[in-house]
């Protein structure tokens, strides 16, 4: 396949704008960052989408307690998240609010076009406002809502369903064949699980009372705003230019093999069965896959705001750095599992892998490199086949731990390969015999650049630091060392 006509769709999840960023969507969005960047690297047309959803009642409470009207609250916090883009260095090619004219427009197509699936009738449920969810009693623990450790309330209402039971085995055919490939297993098997019990009908609306009249009205009856859940994950494709542009949206959406969606594991249900569901209800094309992250912790504890640990991504850059920032995220915590975030492991991993590691390497090949008896480049062919084998071994085992999404094991290719390097300089010692020893250092400075070329979906200011560094032969600390 010629990879340069192949589209990839990323989609990162949208957060809520009752708050501003944390660490905890700083990860996903680095993560899903990387991936864009790698799938250009590769030659392919990359559509890499973000965005924040607010049309949730949360939003319209948090708005109240600030005493500022709610579009107002959802603006100002929107674009607290589209600045992720410069702080975080970002490559996102789209950024989507909920409250967009183009989305509204896409989700009164999609819920016209699952009319046939949709009923009213009168329910009464615990509903939790942190999740914007319903919950049977038999999901709670010790009667609070798994997710966010509180007392949901008790909603009777007339709303309209949606038959996702309607849906159940085709959902469980698809995922169990891996044509929704859901990533990694253990969610796969988490899903298999939950449907195993049978799905229920599930509510897609809410009184516009309650709503406190903030939301996109039912089309035909403005006495109900639809469920915010039914409305956000339409930003998949109303980015796409779904009612809007039928050409890109049949390119990237219906006719596209390669769409993948990143969330957390909070909201894989969301994303695993109510979103697939109301595709095959509208006729539409499923993603291929969901790549589910765990969460980041804070000193063993989920953040919270009553506890007082939330860290802001934000003062994280501006005291070290955006790459250093992106490498902690990307190496030390788990692409599947929960991890934790701790400024002492933080900074320990900067001096050890940044600015001992990589920083020290780069330093050292440059001064030799600087030597006025060293005319380079020599060559732009590694001579030493050790090196050759050793950097070959290395794209080898970063492909394929990128493509399964190993972000972790991707680096740690990487740190191996300078490790190589390092004990490669301290056996041939350089420095000793700098004329006959021209061969060495030119392998050093091309496997640097293999380095840094490595590094750019990672790490891309550095990247280009190095890159610059070894085309004039000037060396400048890439991270200096933490006192």
């Amino acid at each position: 396949m010629e990879k340069k006509n192949k589209k990839f769709y990323i989609s990162s999840a949208l957060p809520y704008v009752n708050s501003v960023p944390h660490i905890g969507f700083a990860l996903e969005i680095i993560q899903a960052d990387v991936l864009a960047r790698y799938h250009r690297s590769l030659g392919e047309e990359v559509f890499f989408l973000t965005g924040t959803d607010e049309n949730g009642l949360k939003i319209a409470r948090a708005a109240e307690e600030a005493g500022v009207p709610v579009e107002e609250f959802a603006a100002k916090n929107a674009e607290a998240f589209r600045e992720l883009k410069g702080i975080l260095n970002l490559s996102f090619d789209d950024f989507i609010r909920t409250t967009e004219e183009r989305h509204i427009k896409a989700v009164y197509k999609l819920w016209q076009a699952c009319q046939k699936d949709i009923y009213k009738k009168k329910y009464q449920g615990l509903y939790c406002v942190g999740c914007e969810r319903f919950y049977k009693e038999e999901e709670l623990i010790d009667g609070l809502c798994p997710e966010h450790e509180t007392k949901p309330e008790i909603i009777e209402e007339e709303n309209y369903f949606f038959k996702l039971s309607k849906y159940e085995k085709q959902l469980k055919n698809l995922i169990e064949k891996d044509i929704l490939k859901i990533i990694p297993q253990t969610r796969k098997n988490e899903i298999l699980g939950f449907l195993g019990k049978g799905l229920e009908d599930i509510c897609i609306s809410r009184s516009s009372e309650r709503a406190r009249n903030w939301g996109i009205p039912v089309p035909g009856d403005p006495s109900q705003k639809i469920w915010c859940w039914f409305d956000a994950v339409v930003n998949y494709v109303s980015a796409l230019g779904y009612g809007s542009d039928d050409k890109n949206f049949e390119q990237w959406w219906q006719e596209n093999n390669n769409k993948l969606h990143i969330i957390g594991k909070g909201i894989l249900n969301f994303h695993a069965l109510y979103w697939p569901a109301a595709l095959l209800s509208a006729g539409l094309s499923l993603p291929n896959i969901l790549f589910v992250h765990g969460y980041v912790t804070v000193g063993g504890q989920k953040m919270s705001k009553s506890l007082g640990n939330i860290v802001d991504p934000v003062g994280l850059v501006k005291k070290y750095g955006v790459d250093t920032v992106r490498y902690f995220f990307l190496r030390e915590i788990s692409p599947f599992e929960d991890g934790d975030f701790a400024y002492e492991k933080f900074e320990e991993r900067y001096n050890a892998d940044l600015a001992k590691g990589l920083g020290n390497l780069v330093a050292r090949v440059l001064r030799l490199a600087q030597n006025p008896n060293v005319k380079i480049p020599m060559s732009n062919q590694i001579q030493n086949p050790n090196v050759k084998k050793e950097i070959n071994r290395t794209k080898k085992d970063y492909e394929r731990a990128l493509g399964e999404f190993k972000f972790n094991e991707a680096l740690k290719a990487i740190w191996e390969l300078i490790g190589f390097c390092d004990r490669y300089i301290e056996q041939e010692r350089p420095w000793e015999d700098t004329e006959n020893k021209l061969p060495v250092i030119n392998d050093l400075l091309l496997a640097i650049e293999e380095v840094a070329k490595l590094l750019e979906p990672f790490l891309p200011e550095t990247s280009q630091k190095i890159i610059t560094q070894l085309q004039l032969l000037e060396s400048t600390p890439l991270f200096p060392r933490l006192d």
